[in-house]
């Protein structure tokens, strides 16, 4: 097995067993939550398109509560315990959204949907932003670089797993059944941080290890990770680099807003009947992760080596750019789906993996709490700031045309943080004397 993986991805022997972990942790997370996606985009249509401002404001209200929380989960716990407790709490929130909405009238469906929908946005980002620290305090930025890509396929192939388990059956057996597949899925995932964690703590060169006794490898071997309760804040707001990263998602996740809106609108526009838009969002997200799939497979990896962080970093503003004035130069349906495709699908081969990448040169304390702060807090405040902005430049008159010119300006600044982030990583990792460290 290790000599054909070899041929897939630059791996050394002693890190294969905690690839292949990651790589099946990832794989569940991204199943399951794409098993919901749909049922949760659906859901914001049914409860009316002009309420999701609303709800938006209701997501970033809930990120307030949920990280100082968090926070003192990662100040009290050892790491793969806080994990644990917070993918658990999770699956106990799944099985009870499961009963109300088996049991809710048509009326209790449209309020209980709503909480439903700003829940998946929280858990959508939680699960995924705890992954990657994860991923983070484990390997060094060269291992990143060799081994976030393969490790990105195999939350590729959940996604396409869990979009082609929700558009098959969701006409089938309801979508409400379906919560039960993405309970059994946060289930194995939190069983592969445990072995994940047996192998990552023994593991030659990983960053959990050093420091620590290595003979045992075991969980208990592990100790909190400490400090202060806002030490993620307040770490953010001293350091250029983590607000350079915050600046970078904040315009990441106020473009996409704006094409997100376009997508609900569109479709209420287009189907009538709950099931037949909830396969309809199953098959757009199926269509980005196998897009997704080829571009990891075949691109991600000589992209990253041939071009360097900060310029893999430009590759998706630089296409924002382009996508956005097309968009406004010709504003159709067809225009629209497939920038927004591709745009989807650049960020999760390539964008993402890099952007991870950052993160492998800040404190182990940011890797959980200041990383966690901006893939939560700042990532859907960058969702308010779009959505009541689209908001007020509807009410002023401008068309889907209008309002993507403005995005252009945008995304010329998000190209220059990228860079910027590029230049200033690579001189951390000289600095920490990370720039050639790798598992020997």
């Amino acid at each position: 097995m290790f000599p054909l993986l070899q041929r897939i991805v630059s791996i050394k022997e002693e890190e294969v067993k905690a690839l292949l972990w990651s790589w099946a942790y990832f794989f569940c997370l991204l199943c399951a939550y794409y098993i919901i996606r749909p049922l949760r985009e659906e859901m914001g249509v049914a409860g009316g398109v002009w309420n999701i401002p609303w709800l938006y404001t209701g997501t970033l209200a809930a990120m307030a509560i949920a990280h100082p929380i968090f926070s003192w989960l990662v100040v009290k716990q050892p790491r793969i315990r806080f994990v644990t407790i917070t993918y658990r709490f999770f699956i106990g929130c799944l099985l009870l959204f499961f009963i109300l909405l088996k049991f809710s009238t048509d009326e209790q469906n449209i309020w209980i949907g709503r909480v439903f929908y700003i829940w998946t946005a929280v858990f959508s980002l939680y699960i995924v932003s705890i992954f990657w620290g994860f991923m983070a305090d484990i390997f060094h930025i060269d291992q990143g670089k060799r081994l976030f890509g393969f490790i990105g396929v195999g939350g590729t192939l959940g996604a396409i797993a869990g979009s082609t388990i929700t558009a098959l059956l969701a006409t089938r057996i309801g979508p409400v059944q379906l919560l039960l597949f993405s309970v059994v899925l946060l289930e194995i995932g939190v069983q592969c941080v445990k072995q994940l964690a047996r192998f990552s703590t023994a593991m030659p060169g990983s960053q959990s290890s050093e420091g620590k006794e290595r003979s045992t490898g075991i969980i208990g071997a592990e100790e909190p990770i400490g400090g202060k309760l806002f030490a993620g804040i307040s770490h953010l707001l001293r350091s250029p680099y983590l607000l350079g990263i915050a600046a970078y998602i904040l315009c990441y996740t106020t473009l996409s807003t704006f094409l997100y809106m376009q997508q609900a609108d569109i479709a209420d526009r287009l189907f009538v009947d709950r099931a037949l838009r909830t396969t309809f969002f199953a098959q757009l997200d199926l269509a980005v992760n196998i897009l997704t799939l080829l571009i990891q497979v075949f691109l991600t990896g000589r992209i990253i080596k041939a071009l360097g962080i900060g310029l893999t970093l430009a590759l998706l503003p630089i296409l924002s750019i382009f996508g956005f004035a097309g968009l406004g130069f010709w504003p159709s349906v067809t225009i629209f789906v497939l920038f927004q495709v591709s745009r989807r699908a650049g960020n999760y081969a390539i964008a993402k993996p890099t952007r991870e990448t950052l993160y492998t040169v800040v404190e182990r304390e940011d890797k959980y709490k200041s990383k966690n702060f901006i893939d939560t807090f700042v990532y859907r405040a960058g969702d308010q700031v779009s959505v009541w902005a689209q908001w007020l430049l509807h009410f002023f008159g401008l068309t889907m045309a209008g309002i993507a010119f403005t995005a252009v300006p945008i995304a010329g600044i998000w190209l220059v943080v990228g860079l910027w982030l590029g230049k200033k990583q690579s001189l951390m990792a000289i600095i920490q004397g990370k720039g050639n460290t790798d598992v020997k």
